[in-house]
């Protein structure tokens, strides 16, 4: 039988990297067997359902690659098929009408806690036939079984047994008609044709009555994975401060969607000791029975770190197009290859890559107050005017970042100087700060005419 999974987001706020993560195991899994990996809109909260969230989500998965399988679902398209599902269990006897009030389980769940017991509904309608009590809409209960255990085997974390007295008769519609989370869950899953269930381990105790739904219903179990949180690096739950921020933000934060697919699909599982893993091999080698049992960690310098490596390996060309999303169109510069060999090295995020190269093609308005203190002392704008008339007078042609290196190497031999003596300067001169990649590549990419322009700026401002 083939594979089958889902994603089942609800489109109340944004799509979470704890999600996107999860999303990643399930897609994973589903490609790594060939099956179909399904999406799912959790939606049934009118009142807290977002256009923008939704529109959030979606836009995640087209960004970072993950394409599933068929039209999307949408849970508040099925009420019909809930009803028809709680309609057959009240008809078979397997749910029923519980009339009692919000006061009297509030009374209830008051005396159980003053006994030091757990609250819980106490299943006083379960077999009630007399007359229903005026002014109370009544929910409906799926009858839960009273003796025995609950057991289902969780793909990482091994058998579980909950005692069935530990679930009790739980609503699956609510007064107004509309029906329950776990209910519709259960429904959605069987009816999609789901065979794995990969999820947060907060739903860990979701399973027990949603495998009651499956058994009142007869239809068959998937298998389930529970994985566990994210936390932080200090150990506690993952904040949107540490990184559980909107999965676009990242995008707008410079990171390429392989890195954080890299980044997330290390946290929680591994192959070996390999930590850089192509979309290709994640699918060969991915099986969720190899996911961690224990929390992973969020850490952001690995995500840098990773990101650094997806940058200085995408194409010029790509990084060009990427670029343009963040103020920088360098489709048709004729120094293309060499301004992004010469950047990609230097920029972890897009953003930084897009400082850098501005850092270059933009002539300097104002230079860094240190660095010009440290930079411009000394012979330092007697040794720029030489270099500038080097560079007018050089007889070969100044094109490569070895030409120019050519021009320093000359000027450092005839004024014998050290080489920090016309590096500091000039790298002030050309970009206003003690920042950047190597002067002669620097030189190169901005042309000789600009670089002298630069740098009779910069001397203009040098007081002897």
């Amino acid at each position: 039988m083939a594979v089958v999974t889902r994603f089942a987001p609800s489109p109340t706020g944004y799509l979470h990297i704890g999600g996107l993560r999860t999303a990643l195991f399930s897609w994973l899994w589903a490609r790594h067997n060939d099956g179909k990996f399904l999406l799912r809109i959790e939606d049934t909260d009118r009142a807290r359902n977002s256009e923008e969230a939704l529109e959030a989500i979606i836009k995640a998965f087209d960004w970072v690659g993950m394409n599933y399988d068929g039209d999307v679902v949408y849970q508040s398209k099925r009420f019909d098929l809930y009803k028809k599902y709680i309609d057959q269990l009240l008809e078979e006897g397997k749910a029923y009408r519980c009339y009692m009030s919000k006061e009297e389980l509030d009374a209830l769940r008051e005396e159980q806690m003053a006994r030091g017991e757990r609250p819980r509904y106490d299943g006083r309608y379960r077999d009630f036939e007399g007359t229903p009590p005026e002014g109370v809409e009544p929910v409906i209960r799926i009858k839960a079984p009273r003796e025995g255990t609950i057991t289902f085997v969780d793909g990482i974390k091994g058998e579980i047994n909950i005692a069935a007295d530990e679930v009790d008769d739980f609503i699956i519609a609510r007064s107004d008609g509309t029906p329950t989370y776990n209910f519709v869950v259960s429904i959605d899953d069987a009816l999609m044709g789901l065979t794995d269930v990969i999820r947060g381990d907060d739903h860990l105790y979701n399973t027990p009555k949603q495998i009651v739904v499956y058994n009142a219903l007869g239809f068959k179990l998937p298998k389930f994975y529970h994985v566990a949180m994210i936390n932080n690096e200090q150990g506690k739950k993952l904040s949107k401060r540490d990184g559980a921020t909107d999965v676009m933000e990242y995008k707008a934060m410079g990171y390429l969607p392989e890195a954080l697919l890299n980044f997330l699909v290390r946290l929680g599982w591994s192959h070996g000791d390999q930590e850089i893993f192509s979309l290709e091999e994640m699918i060969a080698l991915f099986d969720p029975k190899d996911i961690n049992k224990s929390a992973s960690s969020y850490s952001p310098d690995k995500l840098l770190w990773l990101n650094a490596h997806y940058i200085k390996n995408t194409p010029n060309a790509k990084l060009a197009e990427l670029l343009k999303e963040f103020g920088v169109d360098i489709a048709d510069h004729d120094r293309l290859e060499m301004l992004l060999d010469a950047t990609k090295e230097r920029g972890k995020t897009l953003v930084e890559l897009a400082e850098q190269i501005n850092l270059i093609l933009n002539a300097p308005t104002q230079y860094d107050a240190k660095a010009v203190k440290k930079a411009f002392k000394g012979e330092a704008k007697e040794i720029l005017v030489d270099f500038i008339a080097m560079l007018q007078t050089w007889e070969k042609p100044l094109h490569l970042p070895s030409d120019y290196h050519a021009v320093l190497e000359a000027l450092v031999a005839e004024k014998e100087i050290g080489f920090g003596k016309i590096g500091m300067p000039l790298r002030v001169a050309l970009v206003g700060a003690l920042t950047g990649p190597g002067v002669d590549e620097m030189m190169a990419i901005i042309g000789v005419d600009e670089t002298i322009e630069r740098i009779e700026k910069a001397v203009a401002t040098i007081e002897v």
